[in-house]
């Protein structure tokens, strides 16, 4: 005996309204990436892949202006502040403010400074410049590379 309900034509339609409704985008992100088709990156690391992993690149050097930084993201999605010491030399932290947590700015004013509290770090050393944070910034070793900042 077949106990299972036919699919009504109600059904489709329902089926096919909803499918229909969804973003695409959320299908997208949703599926398991398997098409074997993939768009690089705009570092030109394929996506899903660590960018920083095995000494991936992390920024351009070009892109990180002398005397300034930029936030990028680092190995397991974790962010990094990087600081353009000279025309060579680059230094970085740990984006995560010790403070409670939240991603510090990148460096403006001879400061790296937590949007949260206030809290600013020296972009020399990441030392505590003003609290609230009573820990400075945890440095990431870096280097440059062929024009690209990437992990030591």
């Amino acid at each position: 005996m077949n106990t299972e309900s036919p699919v009504t034509r109600r059904t489709a339609l329902c089926g096919i309204v909803v499918a229909l409704a969804v973003p695409s985008g959320l299908v997208t992100a949703c599926s398991s990436g398997s098409s074997g088709t993939t768009t690089p990156d705009q570092d030109g690391s394929q996506p899903g892949q660590d960018s920083s992993g095995g000494g991936g690149a992390l920024v351009a050097l070009a892109d990180v202006p002398e005397g300034g930084g930029a936030v990028v993201d680092g190995a397991g999605g974790k962010k990094i502040v990087v600081v353009r010491v000279s025309a060579t030399e680059v230094k970085a932290f740990d984006a995560t403010c010790p403070h409670q947590g939240a991603i510090v700015a990148e460096p403006s004013g001879g400061s790296i400074t937590c949007p949260s509290h206030g809290s600013q770090f020296s972009p020399a050393d990441g030392s505590v410049k003003k609290g609230p944070a009573t820990a400075g910034l945890r440095a990431v070793a870096v280097k440059v590379d062929g024009g690209q900042v990437v992990l030591a």
